[in-house]
């Protein structure tokens, strides 16, 4: 990596007459560089005319009939087993499923799914399956059926391989009491909350999640949300937002076969790190004055290794690292060690960051992806004013996966039915253009599916001529 790192300085140097977008300021004894905010892209008309013709094919759809025709297609209902994991079956299980996932995932409960006259969707058989066949590892394996799914359909290639990922948080104020949330003013006021943290591809699907009580204050959490992934998908390149990464964070992932590319927001805050202090870097040499070094790294270099190992072997967790890496505020050798070693890394990465626009794009676009889906998740989180109302933190992570699941069936729905679209419009005679596909988005189109349901307003015969409604009978739970 040393001889990486001073390449990487000399050929970002030499290109810096020809980088416009790059410019150093001198204030008092300080010597910044500034790197100037991107400009936006003006979306073509051929574009535009594409995604309002895509958006008015999309046939309307209500929530429940968009679960079960994915169910369908998928089969992903086939991964809910019973807790005693007995194999019989009840007929219909698969309404019941997606009617318990729905009634969780748009936080309304059961009592709007509850139909006495239909038996899959009778009280009773819904709290059953709520309490018998939601578990973690169940909502896992059937969100990978779904992102296997999603990466099948052809036009899915134009928006990415499934190298890249992104990690981003949306959070829920909690009112109940609880010791699973956390407080911050700034975005639970007076109540506390947690923080739902995401893993998202490059082509819209969810790949794992964790919840998090508060806000997000160990950038340790990325490596749990990437590590304990298990999808098919398995991303090479992590995009996050500013806030979500330090040295050890750089150092670790390198370590793991992760290339880390988190936005950078101000970069002239940034530290740029070299390991020769003879090197001649040009106009760089006045920003990177932080030295390396490599003694720091050198004694540690097998338990680094090792730790890796561990972590990627899944025999360490990745949330419990910390006992490895810090004892009480202060870190260890070898986390100093893995953080002197991801200076190196943090250097490369700012490095490629201020030197290449598609590069600094690239990671933008992946964040809008993660933006999008926080936006589907609030539309169907729309329940008890969008209130996580968990106590536990077991009802939380299962209401949040549901959820996930949910958005990836959504996005799945929305990416057939864009690519039946497409499909008719090139019979049609209709100049699609690739680049064009690739700039559409299956997070940007869910008005035209219903996701409040339907509400009647005929009432039966009898109570329309003034009669009253029969009163319920205490004994009968579905009534």
């Amino acid at each position: 990596m040393a001889n990486e790192l001073d390449r990487t300085y000399r050929a970002v140097a030499a290109r810096l007459p020809s980088n416009p977008a790059v410019r150093f300021e001198t204030a008092g004894n300080k010597h910044e560089l500034v790197l100037s905010p991107l400009d936006k892209l003006e979306e073509p008309a051929s574009l535009l005319a594409l995604r309002e013709k895509v958006a008015g094919m999309l046939p309307r759809v209500d929530l429940p009939e968009l679960i079960l025709k994915v169910s369908a297609r998928t089969g992903f209902t086939d991964a809910f087993a019973h807790i005693s994991k007995r194999t019989a079956r009840a007929v219909d299980l698969h309404i019941s499923v997606c009617a318990v996932l729905m009634a969780e995932a748009c936080n309304t409960g059961l009592e709007p799914l509850i139909r006495s006259d239909v038996p899959a969707l009778k009280r009773d058989r819904l709290s059953w399956v709520d309490q018998n066949y939601i578990r973690e590892n169940i909502l896992t394996a059937a969100n990978a059926m779904l992102v296997t799914a999603q990466s099948r359909i052809p036009m899915v290639g134009l928006w990415g391989g499934g190298e890249v990922a992104s990690a981003d948080g949306t959070r829920f104020v909690v009112p109940e009491r609880s010791v699973h949330a956390g407080p911050n003013p700034k975005y639970f006021g007076v109540s506390r909350g947690v923080t739902w943290y995401n893993l998202i591809s490059d082509q819209f699907s969810g790949l794992n999640d964790i919840t998090v009580p508060g806000t997000l204050r160990n950038s340790l959490i990325l490596l749990a949300v990437v590590l304990e992934q298990q999808t098919d998908l398995r991303p090479t390149q992590i995009m996050t937002d500013t806030g979500a990464y330090s040295d050890a964070v750089f150092g670790l992932l390198r370590l793991l076969g992760y290339r880390f590319s988190p936005r950078l927001a101000d970069v002239g805050g940034t530290r740029f790190w070299r390991i020769d202090p003879q090197a001649d870097y040009g106009q760089l040499n006045s920003i990177s004055a932080h030295h390396l070094n490599l003694q720091k790294i050198a004694p540690h270099w097998d338990d680094m290794l090792r730790l890796a190992g561990s972590l990627k072997l899944g025999r360490v967790p990745a949330t419990g690292i910390m006992r490895t890496l810090q004892v009480g505020d202060r870190p260890t050798r070898l986390a100093q060690a893995i953080a002197e070693f991801g200076r190196i890394d943090k250097t490369l990465h700012t490095l490629n960051y201020i030197d290449d626009e598609a590069n600094r794009r690239g990671i933008l676009a992946q964040l809008n992806r993660g933006e999008g889906r926080q936006s589907v998740a609030r539309a169907v989180f729309h329940g008890k004013r969008g209130e996580l109302r968990q106590h536990y933190r077991e009802g939380q992570e299962y209401q949040l996966g549901a959820l996930g699941l949910l958005l990836n069936m959504i996005v799945l729905w929305n990416t057939i039915y864009m690519e039946a679209a497409l499909d008719q419009l090139r019979q049609e005679g209709y100049s699609v253009r690739d680049e064009d596909v690739a700039r559409l988005s299956p997070l940007q189109q869910h008005e035209h599916i219903n996701m409040l349901g339907r509400y009647s307003f005929s009432v039966p015969e009898a109570v329309a001529k003034g009669e009253l409604r029969p009163l319920r009978n205490p004994a009968d739970n579905d009534a």
